[in-house]
């Protein structure tokens, strides 16, 4: 399983996504830029440059037209994904954490920080309506008072956003009232990470509390747990297979004042159904910071620290392997 190296940022990885097809992989890192890839030979396609700060997150529509950034220069920016000109940009009192667009691809949803003296907003805007965008007038805004957003994904059917938080609840807020359709808060540590599955039936967390959980989107039923030593960063679930891939390490500040093993900076397969894990992945040089699976199940990739993104693409040998219970 030799990697594809992806080398296109100075500073590290924050997010990577693929888009539906997954003949691109979008890459954004603390050094501003956005970088979107070819990923099957791992050359780059371009850049959207335009964003003064670190960037913190990524998303591609349905139809890989669009491509929406938040950053940590307080704007959220809307990108043609062909030229890569920006289409809009939507200016904000803190910085943008989470951002996403649902299925319909009209609909974006960000969230900002709770920093400056400004406390943390869910916001929606709707495309179609190109007043919003201009008066960066949201037509609905969700203030989160307790505990600020610190990830969040769009669930079935574009009706609500399942959001992770600090102090390590989930709610499910409505795309139409704003209100919280649903709470849980099965982790005690703060959320860094949501991925749906490919059907947006189950989405998995990755917890400081490292361990990383598997629920419903729609009940947020927890179904099942995923434990480790480290602190997990991301994690993702694989479309054809019943296999979920961690991603963790120390926050890269603590990293001189634990143990000097680099081999804590593994990507971790768990199968999603026995809870065990099967096997690991070496490569980065530091925590993994974000994972995601090819939409078909055949490779995956992981962004890290270091700044690199790799593409691992399965052996044969992973797609008969059975777990002996």
């Amino acid at each position: 399983m030799k990697p594809i190296l992806l080398q296109g940022h100075e500073r590290s990885i924050t997010q990577i996504k693929y888009n539906r097809e997954g003949d691109l992989i979008f890459s954004v890192a603390k050094d501003t830029v956005a970088n979107v890839w070819y990923s099957v030979n791992g050359e780059r396609l371009g850049t959207y440059n335009g964003h003064t700060g670190a960037l913190w997150c990524v998303d591609c529509d349905w139809d890989t037209k669009n491509v929406l950034t938040g950053s940590a220069d307080n704007s959220c920016r809307l990108w043609d994904c062909e030229t890569g000109k920006q289409l809009a940009m939507l200016n904000t009192s803190s910085a943008v954490r989470t951002c996403g667009f649902d299925f319909s691809g009209n609909i974006i949803m960000f969230s900002t920080d709770k920093q400056m003296g400004y406390q943390c907003f869910l916001n929606y805007f709707d495309l179609r309506d190109p007043q919003q965008i201009e008066d960066n007038q949201p037509y609905l805004t969700v203030p989160c008072a307790e505990s600020k957003i610190t990830s969040a994904v769009w669930g079935p059917l574009g009706e609500f956003v399942i959001a992770g938080h600090e102090n390590g609840e989930i709610n499910q807020f409505s795309a139409k009232s704003g209100e919280v359709l649903k709470k849980v808060k099965e982790h005690n540590k703060q959320i860094n990470d949501i991925q749906t599955s490919v059907d947006l039936t189950m989405v998995i967390t990755a917890s400081k509390d490292c361990s990383s959980k598997l629920f419903d989107s729609t009940t947020l039923d927890h179904i099942k747990s995923f434990k480790t030593e480290r602190p997990v960063n991301s994690a993702a679930i694989s479309p054809i297979m019943d296999h979920v891939v961690m991603g963790g390490g120390q926050e890269a500040m603590e990293v001189t004042t634990t143990s000097t093993r680099i081999g804590k900076f593994e990507a971790r397969f768990f199968h999603a159904a026995y809870e065990e894990e099967f096997g690991r992945v070496k490569g980065h040089f530091g925590p993994i910071n974000c994972v995601a699976f090819h939409p078909d199940g055949k490779s995956y990739a992981s962004g890290g620290e270091d700044g690199y993104t790799r593409i691992h693409h399965f052996d044969p040998q992973y797609f008969d392997f059975e777990l002996e219970a």
